[in-house]
């Protein structure tokens, strides 16, 4: 028999006791193989295999912190074949809210232990509340250098329920500039004073429109109407018709994939509807346009679809150095040369209003696989007498290239 028991500073969970008293070999962190008996053998766990190996069907027992079963040891048992009783504990993240005293139903948790960095500070980058489960290497230091640009707090909790518990609340430049003691969590919130929604579902809603907007072009305010993409001009502010169009936008999400824990880079971004569909669904975002006037639409655009994007104002490609390297970029504006110089992400989509851009585009993505459309749609408009006619939209080519 098995049994995975959570450790979190109190008391151990009922059977916990009985467990460890009966097992013949307990193993786990050596911080934690005080607490079995004389008679059983200690197996301090290092590499997690050669650990569990040693279990060897005997009557064993597994130390774990917190809930073992929450990003812990429960599912590499399980991918064994093995079918362990689970006495959990408070895990690491509920204890660090109950730390400051917030809810923490609307928070998405991520991993970077064991895993890479990028794609959880990506989500950091997207969502108002996330809680970041660290590493050494991936830890405070490592998150708060990454969010630079972003506006964020972090709150890290050091050694929960340890000897040297402390909670710290910090900004990322400060959060970067130091050392840290492991183990730790980090929470990262947009605001962390705000009371958040009552939500449905855990984590809150992942869906487009699950997020509730403020007032503005895009929805209501209780999400009516916002589900799904690729939204009419209408849902967004933007200069007299310089906006991506609908059917285009849908093309272009299709290519750029915008996903919870990557980044998406919107050049050029004139009304940022591009920009903005790519948070509702989950991405990181950073919109970069030159004028002023649109910079303010874009902001606006992005808080009346509830959004964060970040926005980099300047000329591209020159103002591009020295952001976070992006998984796809959109390029609506700006010509071959900015093409160019975001050639190196794994994908990148151009919108081209210009025939004779398509060459020295398609140049640009040399180094991609490089695939394109023209899109001519036609829309239903109204006629006088109550029919209807075919409206033309003026026809775009889209290109992507995509590394193999």
């Amino acid at each position: 028999m098995l049994t995975v028991v959570g450790i979190d500073g109190g008391p151990l969970p009922p059977g916990a006791v009985e467990a460890l008293a009966g097992a013949e070999v307990v193993t786990g962190a050596a911080r934690y193989l005080h607490l079995a008996p004389a008679t059983a053998e200690r197996v301090e766990m290092g590499p997690v295999d050669p650990a569990l190996d040693r279990l060897g069907g005997r009557r064993g027992v597994v130390l774990a912190s917190g809930d073992p079963g929450f990003f812990g040891i429960v599912r590499l048992l399980r991918a064994r074949g093995l079918a362990p009783v689970v006495l959990p504990a408070c895990s690491a993240v509920q204890r660090a809210f109950a730390r400051i005293g917030r809810p923490w139903d609307d928070v998405a948790v991520v991993s970077a232990h064991g895993r890479a960095l990028g794609p959880a500070v990506n989500v950091c980058r997207a969502r108002a509340a996330v809680a970041v489960l660290t590493a050494p290497g991936a830890g405070p230091a490592e998150i708060g250098a990454a969010l630079h640009g972003w506006e964020r707090t972090l709150v890290v909790a050091e050694d929960l329920d340890g000897p040297d518990e402390r909670v710290t609340t910090v900004t990322p430049g400060q959060a970067a500039a130091r050392t840290w003691r492991d183990p730790n969590v980090v929470l990262c919130l947009r605001d962390p004073h705000a009371v958040p929604d009552a939500g449905w579902i855990a984590g809150g809603d992942p869906r487009p429109g699950g997020r509730r907007p403020s007032a503005g072009p895009g929805p209501g305010p209780d999400g009516a109407g916002s589900a799904g993409w690729a939204l009419p001009e209408s849902a967004f502010e933007h200069r007299a018709g310089m906006i991506t169009k609908a059917e285009v936008r849908a093309l272009a999400l299709a290519r750029l994939a915008p996903a919870p824990g990557r980044l998406i880079w919107d050049v050029g971004s004139g009304s940022g509807s591009v920009a903005v569909e790519c948070a509702r669904l989950g991405a990181a975002v950073i919109a970069v346009e030159r004028r002023t006037d649109d910079v303010g639409r874009i902001r606006a655009n992005a808080e009346a679809h509830g959004v964060d994007v970040r926005v980099v104002e300047g000329e591209a490609p020159a103002v591009l150095a020295g952001l976070p390297h992006p998984d796809a970029v959109f390029v609506g504006g700006g010509g071959p040369e900015v093409v160019e110089a975001v050639a190196g992400a794994p994908c990148v989509v151009v919108a081209l209003a210009a025939l004779d851009r398509i060459a020295p585009t398609r140049h640009a993505l040399r180094a991609h696989r490089v695939e394109g459309v023209q899109l001519a749609a036609s829309r239903l408009a109204d006629l006088p007498d109550g029919t209807v006619r075919l409206a033309a939209t003026n026809p775009i080519v889209l290109l992507w290239g995509e590394t193999t």
